[in-house]
């Protein structure tokens, strides 16, 4: 995937440093050009020098200046009276060309002179090491300038890209923040003015979501709610017929069978309702409040005596003082979810024990906490994160019922609580024991 930072950088890089390179360039040739006259002026002086004394100036025909070898030669009538031979021919006065000679690069110009009294041409060309010196020490300089401002330059655009995305930077920063439930609108006025379109679309999204979560979430209610009173209504009619037909075993064998439906149905209707409170994305917080937690699961667990006892279950309870903060109703599905889940698994004369009280020294909350443990089949290691997703059940010995919803409802409600559910094996390593544990009160 193409990078934004990396385009804009390319974007605006290459011309920069395109720019950059022409322009050291032209400062070469515009600090070279004077330099070159200096160099021109100097050989004309030299030959200029020359010409006042030419015979002698022939003497040695190659001496050395600076490092520069000179050659000079005077032309009377196109033949030469004195100095070096091969030396090109002569140039007009004040000109100045380049030439070879002795296999070596020369420049050369020619002047004006009079050797032994009749008119001549001294014609004096001299190598030219320096100026390539010169030159050389030039492109460095401009080579090393340039190069420094050039990775400058890229700095500075990296910089002023990453400033500039910083706020897409911080948009991206502040979703990957938000949880799966967050759908709250992004502040469109903290963004800059090309983000603003963008902010406003993504508002326009989530709000759309928004909308169908909630008539999702108010559609699955209201058929919760719609059901529960015909259900109820049916029950008693079942429970009427089972009386009335209690001599008809057939009659009351299947009065039995869709009283046991009925409960399953008003079972999961209820469970459907629960979930819709449940919903993380339900904005529920405004209703939250400190609760007793000793005093919710007395409360719960008495509901649960009778179906215990009726299976032999020995259902007991430890409470030690506890606050929490969050919604009464909900805290008790969770509890209920959990009870029940425990019971059903738990095979006659087995037991099934809640607990409840201040987080213990080392737990991942610091606030209170919620075990149920029994003494049932367990849940093996590698099933134990399924246990907690919609419509998953486990049934290790093949005789418990239901629609995978209870541990669904408890890990919804604990993450609404800002809560912790955590799985493991029962005392000495038989059966399950489920903990919430919840963070400490907002002061």
């Amino acid at each position: 995937m193409s990078s934004i930072r990396l385009r804009l950088l390319a974007w605006l890089a290459g011309p920069i440093v395109f720019v950059n390179l022409a322009a050291a360039a032209l400062a070469y040739l515009l600090a070279w050009a004077p330099a070159g006259l200096a160099f021109d002026a100097a050989l004309q002086e030299a030959a200029r020098a020359a010409a006042r004394d030419p015979l002698a100036a022939t003497h040695p025909a190659r001496r050395a200046d600076g490092g520069e070898l000179t050659w000079v030669a005077v032309r009377a009538g196109g033949r030469v009276l004195a100095g070096a031979p091969g030396l090109p021919p002569a140039l007009p006065e004040g000109a100045v060309g380049d030439a070879m000679l002795d296999g070596e690069p020369v420049r050369h110009t020619s002047v004006r002179a009079v050797a032994d009294g009749q008119p001549a041409v001294l014609t004096l060309a001299r190598t030219v090491r320096q100026r390539r010196q010169v030159r050389a020490a030039m492109l460095r300089g401009l080579v090393l300038l340039e190069s420094v401002c050039s990775l400058a330059l890229v700095g500075l655009i990296w910089v002023s890209v990453t400033n500039g995305l910083a706020p897409l930077a911080r948009l991206r920063a502040s979703l990957d923040r938000r949880d799966s439930v967050n759908l709250a609108p992004l502040p469109e006025q903290d963004m800059g003015h090309e983000l603003q379109p963008v902010a406003a679309a993504f508002n326009a999204l989530l709000e759309r979501i928004a909308g169908a979560s909630r008539a999702q979430r108010e559609f699955q209610a209201n058929v919760a709610h719609q059901l529960r009173t015909p259900l109820a209504g049916a029950r008693l009619q079942l429970e009427w017929l089972a009386e009335r037909h209690r001599g008809d075993s057939d009659t009351a064998a299947a009065v039995t069978r869709l009283l046991a439906t009925n409960e399953r149905l008003t079972r999961e209707t209820n469970q459907l309702l629960a979930l819709a409170r449940a919903e993380p994305s339900q904005p529920g917080r405004a209703r939250f409040a400190p609760v007793d937690l000793a005093r919710l699961v007395g409360d719960g667990v008495q509901s649960f005596v009778e179906r215990a006892a009726a299976r032999d279950i020995d259902l007991g309870f430890a409470l030690a003082p506890a606050t929490v903060d969050g919604d009464v109703f909900l805290l008790r599905d969770l509890l209920d979810n959990l009870v029940d889940n425990a019971l059903r698994y738990t095979p006659q004369g087995g037991s099934v024990t809640v607990r409840c009280g201040a987080a213990a020294a080392g737990a991942p909350a610091a606030g209170a906490m919620l075990e149920v443990e029994d003494d049932g089949p367990g849940i093996p290691p590698a099933e134990r994160a399924r246990v907690f997703e919609r419509f998953v059940r486990l049934a290790p010995d093949g005789g418990a019922t239901g629609s995978g919803l209870g541990l669904a409802i408890v890990r919804d409600i604990a993450r609404l609580h800002g809560a912790r559910v955590e799985l493991g094996d029962g005392a000495g390593g038989k059966g399950a024991r489920f903990t919430v544990h919840f963070p400490a009160l907002r002061t």
